[in-house]
């Protein structure tokens, strides 16, 4: 934990930013009132924190209280730059236009969208605040590497303030094809925002040609190929970047004695059943929880199981517990698990454990060792980090995928069980399939799939959308070193 901290005047500017909506650390109060700062758990703190490692750069982000007025300060090697946000801020820039109007838009519409004109005039005054960090960090010619749909109009508002930099944009959502992206009151303006960059990065090739197809359509420049060419001269490329995980370090984790001695603890609390099914989520109704747990409890009540053969972990972590769907959702899956429990449970052995907490990475590692079905069912995810997780797990090469066709790791990970998660007779065969598999047969997919996540891991994700950044403009700006971990 690093608690230095130093003024703004002193802040050293950084050939290598990046942009998020979070800074990459959580406060911890201890007792005495004083503050330190923890690394973050998640998918896209773990992601760059090896870029980051790699080089003197800066991260811009929000410090997670909205009362907050803090300097720049470093941490484990990296400056951190907080922006501020105001509590009607957060409100309707983040919990409403981001999570309220953004995220179930680009999700399908597995949830109404919500359009409130006040939320977008939120969400352009955080973005500003935003891009102007960014100018005042960043050297001259320096990379910025902007993070996620919070931050749409960053790239171009950046670019208004500094035209010297070579700006990057990586979104870790899907990408919404025409139909729905143009429901948006603000559609121009959002696609216009993310032309400011000279790469927009994408999980899939499909969501970079909705990309495409939607500036051509609506925005007017014209486009070949993954190329968008505007009036000024600048050439954006938009093209996929599977997003992953540290691979090795996950498979050392889950090797080490600790995580083997809690997930035989694991095992054995829950009355060493034949099979352990798994599913690590946020609490978000994108995630298909509901329908997973139901097709689970429906294969015990068909017989093809019991609760002595079979249990199920469900991991929900807290989500965004101020908005009323996510409340509902909890609300609807306590219910379920309570009436599958009391229908199908039987004294120390429930059919579903179910956890509504968040776990530290080495119980999370733990659960991925114990348990011999991962079912990961979203409806919709950008890439999902937890099935990449659960593969480097298996250094044994065991166990079994359950893997919803339509999260973008099921691109990478093709020997997995896959599944439409809105076919729950489907999903329960696909279960029912992993459950009964051979060990031979198993092998072979998970030796297939755990090559796919070394080759393709954190570091080559990172790198391979940095170089390209760099080959955007050539000549234009500093090369930044790549990922190297130590």
């Amino acid at each position: 934990m690093g608690t230095g901290r130093r003024g703004a005047k002193s802040v050293q500017r950084a050939d290598l930013v990046i942009v998020a909506n979070r800074l990459p650390v959580d406060r911890v109060v201890g007792p005495d009132g004083s503050t330190t700062w923890r690394r973050s758990p998640g998918g896209l703190v773990s992601a760059l924190a090896p870029v980051m490692n790699a080089q003197d750069g800066a991260w811009i982000g929000w410090p997670g209280d909205v009362s907050a007025e803090l300097e720049p300060f470093e941490n484990e090697g990296m400056t951190l730059v907080p922006v501020t946000m105001s509590a009607e801020e957060y409100e309707e820039y983040y919990e409403g236009f981001s999570n309220a109007t953004l995220w179930p838009l680009y999700h399908d519409v597995v949830a109404k969208p919500e359009f409130h004109r006040e939320w977008w005039d939120a969400y352009v005054t955080v973005n500003q605040r935003f891009a102007e960090a960014a100018a005042k960090i960043a050297a001259d010619g320096a990379m910025v590497w902007i993070q996620d749909y919070q931050l749409q109009l960053v790239p171009a508002l950046l670019r208004e303030l500094r035209p010297d930099l070579r700006i990057g944009f990586f979104l870790h959502i899907p990408f919404p094809p025409a139909e729905l992206f143009s429901q948006v009151p603000w559609r121009r303006e959002l696609l216009e925002g993310l032309l400011g960059a000279d790469l927009v990065g994408f999980q899939l090739s499909g969501a970079a040609q909705n990309f495409i197809r939607l500036v051509r359509q609506r925005v007017g420049h014209k486009t070949h190929r993954d190329s968008v060419y505007l009036p000024d001269g600048r050439v954006v490329t938009a093209k996929a970047f599977p997003i992953s995980i540290d691979t090795a370090q996950f498979e050392a984790l889950a090797r080490s004695e600790p995580v083997q001695e809690r997930a035989a603890q694991i095992r054995e609390d829950l009355g060493n059943p034949r099979r352990i099914f798994l599913g690590i989520d946020r609490l978000d109704y994108t995630k298909g929880i509901y329908a997973r747990l139901r097709a689970f409890s429906e294969l015990i009540h068909d017989g093809h199981f019991t609760v002595e053969d079979a249990t199920f972990i469900q991991v929900a972590s807290p989500s965004r517990e101020r908005v009323d769907q996510y409340r509902i959702l909890r609300d609807e899956i306590d219910r379920l698990v309570g009436h599958i429990n009391g229908d199908l449970g039987r004294i120390g052995r429930p059919a579903i454990s179910y956890l509504n907490a968040s776990f530290p990475q080495a119980e999370m590692a733990a659960l991925y060792v114990a348990s011999d079905i991962m079912v990961v069912t979203p409806f919709r995810d950008g890439m999902n980090l937890v099935a990449k997780e659960y593969v480097a797990s298996r250094y044994s090469d065991d166990g079994a995928l359950v893997l919803s066709e339509f999260a973008g790791a099921a691109e990478e990970l093709r020997q997995a069980y896959l599944v439409n998660p809105y076919d729950i007779n489907g999903m329960k065969a696909q279960m029912l399939d992993a459950y009964q598999a051979e060990p031979k047969d198993l092998t072979r997919r998970m030796k297939a799939m755990r090559r796919t996540v070394a080759e393709n891991d954190v570091e080559n994700w990172a790198n391979a959308f940095l170089a390209d950044l760099a080959a955007a403009r050539p000549g234009h700006a500093k090369q930044v070193k790549p990922a190297r971990r130590t």
